[in-house]
């Protein structure tokens, strides 16, 4: 019997994607920087080209046949979503710009209700900024307190201590599923449950998560779960709040204006029902349509194929630069996704990523907008090379030879 590794035909998937197949300075690009962005398989642009060819008009509000195609559409991608995160109703699922919008409408919306002067907010040290500055705002707006959950030396959330810092005060809990600069994957239904055991809601940041593996959020329990489409092989703009429907219902609404009201007068606005209250103005529709091709086509592949075969290209990869002289490796946590962040002694890492370019390989270089995670490891930056289900150890190799050139010529 075929592993899941050896079912995916990658050659065959890697034709889905147009991007892949040009040149960058005469050499074949080698795109290793999928945590920033995924490529956009072919289902996805066809999807979105035939909103504005053949369904574009505005939803929810037209009687014409054009709006009633488009509403349709941008509902059943909110089903996808729903079934693809296994949430219990398709009402718990809020259409965003992105991760960084959905936790702060969680911050600004549930967390202004529930947070106030001498309370606490957990997050840990590992955290993008997307999960630390609207929390800083609202601690600040309130005269609240952010804390942080340490991780060890391997990049990992040090549990103990995490639930140390579960006190009286914390009014939410707030963390990555996978951390964008290190690839460690957190424990994350462990930490719902011990912040539910005292009655803390929790907020996942999902974006590194759901390209990789199976979400569940019935499974994890929490009560807001958050993740972008463009990290997804879907389109930039266009991401997904989850949020249980007893919270969403209490919260108020984040923006005002269109589509989010039942009725407006100058003296009382009432507002719509959710996920509606939390979607003012008029959508991103391409986008759903765009988000709804993505799943699809992961759902084609199975996520479970899909985490198995990156799984064994990052051992792959860490072995293949281990061997490297002067690299070390940020994040060595037992449990990862397909991130792989180093150093070189003595070489900037925007150095590493310009040599690496030279030769049409594309990394990711700098703080990863995880500042305070550098400051942790005692470092202004790394280079990242992360990883998709269309990447191959051919490409590993030609990282390793790039950086066999980096040496060369700083060395």
């Amino acid at each position: 019997m075929k592993t899941a590794r050896e079912v995916l035909d990658v050659p065959a998937l890697r034709k889905d994607f147009p991007i892949l197949s040009q040149k960058v300075y005469g050499k074949r690009l080698v795109y290793l920087d999928n945590a920033a962005t995924s490529q956009k398989p072919r289902p996805v642009i066809e999807a979105m080209e035939r909103f504005y060819t053949q369904d574009c008009s505005n939803i929810h509000r037209g009687v014409h046949a054009l709006s009633e195609r488009a509403t349709r559409a941008y509902e059943d991608a909110r089903i996808k979503v729903q079934q693809f995160v296994n949430a219990p109703e398709a009402r718990e699922i809020i259409f965003v710009r992105g991760t960084t919008e959905g936790i702060n409408l969680v911050a600004g919306s549930f967390g202004r209700e529930h947070v106030g002067a001498g309370d606490e907010i957990l997050i840990s040290e590992m955290e993008h900024h997307s999960n630390i500055v609207p929390w800083q705002i609202l601690c600040e707006e309130k005269g609240a307190r952010l804390r942080v959950a340490p991780i060890n030396d391997r990049g990992e959330l040090l549990m103990e201590e995490y639930e140390k810092l579960l006190g009286p005060r914390t009014r939410i809990v707030a963390v990555a599923h996978v951390s964008n600069a290190l690839g460690t994957v957190n424990p994350v239904r462990e930490i719902v449950a011990l912040a539910h055991s005292r009655n803390i809601p929790v907020l996942i940041d999902g974006a590194q998560a759901v390209p990789h593996r199976k979400v569940d959020v019935q499974d994890l329990d929490c009560d807001f779960f958050t993740f972008s489409g463009h990290k997804m092989f879907g389109p930039t703009g266009v991401g997904v709040l989850y949020g249980k429907a007893q919270h969403l219902e209490k919260m108020p609404p984040y923006q005002g204006g269109g589509d989010m009201i039942s009725s407006v007068t100058f003296e009382k606005t009432t507002y719509n029902k959710i996920p509606y209250k939390f979607e003012a103005g008029t959508p991103y529709i391409a986008g759903g349509y765009g988000l709804a091709a993505a799943i699809d086509y992961l759902d084609a592949i199975g996520m479970e194929a899909i985490g198995e075969y990156e799984h064994g290209l990052l051992e792959y990869a860490t072995r293949a630069v281990s061997g490297i002289p002067g690299l070390e490796i940020i994040g060595t946590a037992k449990e990862k996704a397909g991130v792989l962040s180093f150093t070189l002694d003595g070489i900037h890492p925007h150095d590493i990523g310009t040599i690496l370019d030279q030769e049409g390989i594309a990394i990711r270089t700098g703080h990863h907008c995880a500042q305070p995670l550098m400051d942790r490891f005692g470092i202004p930056a790394t280079a990242r090379a992360s990883l998709a289900f269309y990447n191959t150890k051919e490409e590993i190799d030609q990282l390793v030879l790039g950086l066999r050139k980096v040496i060369e010529v700083f060395g």
